[in-house]
């Protein structure tokens, strides 16, 4: 339970640092726009090492909102 509760706040927090609604977001990073429905639902779980690719990349190409603390 706990790891589909961090995984739905991890995505969802990625996304909105991003300042991306979730279609634009799911076109970026070519991802289905049902799965990370799907993730930010917590009916299905992104696997650790996608969370955690899509934060370095977000981190890497600046693409962090200046007015989200998150990172």
């Amino acid at each position: 339970m706990e790891q589909k509760i961090n995984c739905q706040m991890q995505i969802k927090m990625l996304r909105e640092s991003t300042g991306m609604n979730r279609k634009d977001f799911c076109e970026h990073f070519d991802i289905p726009y049902r799965t990370v429905t799907e993730w930010e639902r917590g009916t299905r779980n992104a696997p650790d090492y996608v969370l955690r690719l899509l934060a370095y990349y977000i981190r890497m190409e600046n693409m962090v909102r200046e007015d989200f603390n998150c990172f």
